[in-house]
């Protein structure tokens, strides 16, 4: 249980943070008022507080943190190359080695182009499609996420099914005009899909999918049905794997799920908690952004500051190494999996009905009675308020987590940490439903 504060450093620097950042906050999430601390450090498994106070950490910094906090085979790696500088800019030897990894690893991929996040990731890729079919359109699913650019923001957490292939502008400050040029359709819904995408064809440039959708895994045959109407009509079909890129399987989800994209978009885990992130795919298709062999207006513009900067290649080095060690995904496998299991049960011996939905690595828990939601309209039907408190009863208890979203596991939590881990649930439960 974390300590009762009546005053602290945390206290103090929430109200400096409140004064300098917009919300008081680095981004659109942030730990709920009641509960929220600032960091100072992390170690494996766990964050500590400025005031002493630790969390085993199932949030990982929205998932990068694959390898635990501090991993030492990073630190070294990126500490060798801060001697040797930063950034240049131009085509360093970390970049290229760490290329070459990535090419090796992921099932779909003749060459890359790196960004610095997912979200320049998955707008640039999109306009490389477009660049490539000559077509305008882009199809996305209802409850995808694909980072923050006015593209992706449509029909991303609508409580109301959308009006398909229509959808509402998730953002205020999105052109009004792109509502026309991003279609959405029902994820795992192959056959709405189907007529959207022949009624379209001749316009769309891209589908672009997170094969796991948040927590929901894809219906068999939907991914495969996806691949088989891209290819009949010209569509580049994009993997979004910012998420299970070396985290659901080495080769990410095209290698667990056996479906192969024309592109994918990596980043999160795939450099070591580092910034750093990739559009992947073809070789056809990744030349429309070679300034070197085509005309400045032919060329679909992909470039930024520090993409590819040798300190983040390096540490990507350092954790593909500990990734590709013997046993590691089993072993990830089986934590989230013991840990998935775990809080089901408690939910069942609380008399809660609870799911803990998607892959082991990273998954989401939702309290409702369906165990296999297929879209984002079925995960609605979940106890968004009792998930609400629930979660903040397992922050207090020590887990750090983002209330009703994704739980990410490390290689770094062990037997102790589930043990301590579902000791905080059960108490959540029994806090929660008091």
């Amino acid at each position: 249980m974390m300590s009762t504060r009546t005053s602290s450093s945390s206290d103090q620097l929430l109200g400096r943070a409140k004064r300098v950042l917009a919300a008081g906050a680095l981004g659109r999430f942030s730990i709920p008022d009641e509960v929220s601390v600032v960091f100072e450090s992390g170690s494996g498994s766990r964050l500590r507080t400025v005031d002493g106070d630790e969390y085993l950490d199932y949030l990982l910094g929205s998932g990068p943190v694959l390898l635990g906090h501090a991993h030492p085979d990073v630190e070294a790696a990126v500490q060798d190359q801060l001697s040797r500088g930063t950034t240049y800019f131009f085509l360093n030897v970390p970049a290229i080695e760490l290329a070459e990894r990535l090419i090796d690893a992921v099932p779909c991929a003749d060459q890359l182009r790196y960004t610095s996040t997912g979200t320049e990731a998955t707008h640039l890729a999109l306009r490389g499609a477009r660049a490539f079919t000559g077509r305008s359109k882009i199809l996305k699913f209802e409850g995808a996420w694909h980072g923050m650019h006015d593209y992706a923001l449509w029909g991303t957490v609508p409580t109301e099914a959308s009006d398909y292939p229509h959808a509402e502008p998730d953002s205020a400050g999105i052109p009004s005009v792109l509502g026309d040029e991003v279609l959405v359709a029902p994820f795992n819904e192959l056959e709405v899909t189907q007529q959207l995408i022949e009624s379209h064809a001749h316009e769309l440039a891209a589908v672009i999918v997170e094969p796991l959708q948040r927590v929901l895994k894809p219906e068999p045959g939907f991914l495969e049905g996806l691949r088989e109407l891209t290819a009949r009509h010209g569509i580049v079909l994009i993997f979004d794997e910012i998420v299970t890129g070396f985290r659901i399987a080495w080769g990410g989800a095209q290698e667990r799920y056996g479906v192969l994209p024309d592109m994918a978009t990596y980043g999160k885990a795939m450099a070591g908690a580092f910034p750093l992130a990739a559009i992947m795919g073809r070789a056809d298709l990744m030349d429309v952004y070679a300034r070197q062999t085509r005309s400045t207006r032919d060329v679909a513009w992909a470039s930024g500051t520090f993409s590819g900067n040798p300190v983040a290649a390096a540490a990507g080095i350092a954790a593909l190494d500990v990734l590709s060690g013997d046993g590691v995904y089993d072993r990830l496998q089986a934590t989230g999996s013991r840990l998935r299991q775990g809080i089901e049960d408690l939910g069942r011996k609380h008399g809660v009905p609870t799911q803990a939905l998607g892959e082991d690595p990273v998954f989401g828990v939702r309290f409702m009675e369906n165990a296999n939601p297929k879209t984002w309209m079925d995960l609605q039907e979940h106890d968004g308020d009792f998930g609400h408190r629930w979660s903040i009863e397992c922050i207090r208890g020590g887990l750090l987590l983002n209330p009703n979203e994704k739980w990410y596991v490390s290689i770094a939590h062990d037997d102790a940490d589930l043990d301590r881990t579902l000791e905080i649930v059960d108490g959540a439960f029994r806090r929660a439903l008091a």
